[in-house]
């Protein structure tokens, strides 16, 4: 398999100047994007780079002042931000009750959107040894709208994946907190996950209280606890809601500067949880997740002031953290349904709902068996990865009909 990774470089300019040709050519890019993402949106969303090249190509070239490789890049983000849309859009349908009350649900595309997407910050996609290399002394020489420059990375942390072991790919420019930044695309195929080199199966609940909890074939639990990331984004909520009634223009340059600020503070607690658990596990380790696409949460079932954090909390991304860091070390991430993984007793193998329960975080059987609930659910996971090892294609849990 391919495990694709996002190099992050500090970098330092040589002088003033070339800030401003930076500036200049990532605001030039970002206009081009613009541009191109109203025409898609207004002919039919047409995706095909070659078909889009035919005809924005040269007002790319004239309009904007993009490069060659820049004018095909200003194409390639605009065509790859849509189909990622797209491929939201597929994993949430809309779902609505019929005439007799049952849920249905209607798969989403891109005709849904309501307007073009907009691309608000500045950005530059430079294409590798065309508008961006390595030179011998280290330092980097990139492509701008006027000319090229020189820049010099402040750490070495990047220089592993400078060995010849990685395929070296598009590098972003990014601005931000007046420091300059280069984001590097480099990929390396890794062997594919077996069986039989299965050494761990670890399952894991993901959820509010604990952003994971992980349950193993020793009986041992872990608990990665999500109180602080709850807090923090609770005081995010009750700072934007000030600063929206405010509403005067100091009020709003706040809430434009901390906009990025709360997804960048839990994007990092992500990475700490997914990085923690495949250290701790090492290699050859089946990690178990279920897979939450189309899961619906019952907000009405929530208090309001927390349904928030109900519906906005970033279970994919601490997914996809696990599924390449587990990649990287030789690991693989199985995803599994979520029926009843929350309803199941783990011992006896009973699904009922009233077993659980939430004011107590407990899971109670009348088997005899008690744990705590996050607990009994990482547990049923970590089964139905035992499953899938003895040879099951799908694992599941299903209700026995009865009577």
């Amino acid at each position: 398999m391919e495990l694709i990774k996002t190099v992050k470089i500090q970098i330092k300019l040589a002088a003033e100047a070339d800030g401003d040709l930076l500036r200049q050519a990532m605001e030039q890019y970002r206009l081009a994007c613009d541009d191109v993402s109203r025409y898609v949106f207004d002919h039919g969303f047409v995706l095909n780079t070659t078909k889009l090249q035919i005809v924005l190509y040269r007002d790319l070239r004239t309009q904007f002042g993009m490069k060659a490789q820049m004018a095909q890049s200003v194409l390639r983000t605009v065509t790859a931000r849509y189909k990622a849309v797209r491929t939201q859009s597929k994993q949430k349908p809309y779902r609505y009750r019929d005439e007799n009350g049952k849920w249905q649900k209607q798969a989403k595309d891109l005709t849904w959107l309501w307007y073009p997407i907009s691309f608000r910050r500045p950005q530059l996609d430079l294409v590798r040894r065309r508008d961006w290399a390595i030179r011998k002394d280290g330092s980097f020489s990139l492509n701008t709208l006027d000319r090229r420059i020189t820049v010099w990375p402040v750490l070495n942390h990047w220089r592993d994946y400078f060995d010849g072991t990685w395929k070296l790919g598009t590098a972003k420019v990014l601005t931000s907190g007046g420091k300059w930044y280069l984001h590097i695309s480099v990929t390396r195929e890794v062997p594919d996950y077996t069986q039989d080199q299965t050494v761990h199966v670890v399952g894991v609940d993901r959820g509010l209280r604990f952003l994971a909890t992980a349950f193993d074939e020793t009986g041992r639990t872990i608990y990665r606890s999500g109180t602080r990331a709850l807090n923090k984004r609770r005081r995010y909520k009750h700072l934007r809601a000030k600063l929206q009634a405010k509403g005067t223009k100091s009020a709003k340059r706040v809430l434009k500067r901390i906009r990025q600020r709360e997804n960048r503070w839990m994007s990092n607690e992500n990475h700490r949880a997914a990085k923690a658990l495949a250290d701790h596990y090492g290699p050859n380790t089946l990690f178990v997740l279920e897979d939450l696409t189309d899961v619906r949460f019952a907000t009405e079932k929530v208090a309001k002031d927390r349904r928030y954090e109900q519906v906005s909390w970033p279970f994919y991304q601490l997914e996809q953290f696990l599924i390449y860091k587990a990649a990287a070390q030789g690991s693989h991430v199985l995803k599994v349904p979520s029926d009843y993984t929350s309803q199941r007793c783990p011992q006896c193998g009973v699904i009922k709902k009233q077993q659980r329960d939430h004011d107590h975080h407990e899971y109670r059987c009348a088997c005899g068996f008690q744990a705590n609930d996050d607990q009994s659910a990482a547990m049923n996971i970590q089964q139905l990865g035992n499953q899938w090892l003895a040879g099951t294609a799908k694992p599941r849990y299903t209700r026995k009909r009865t009577g």
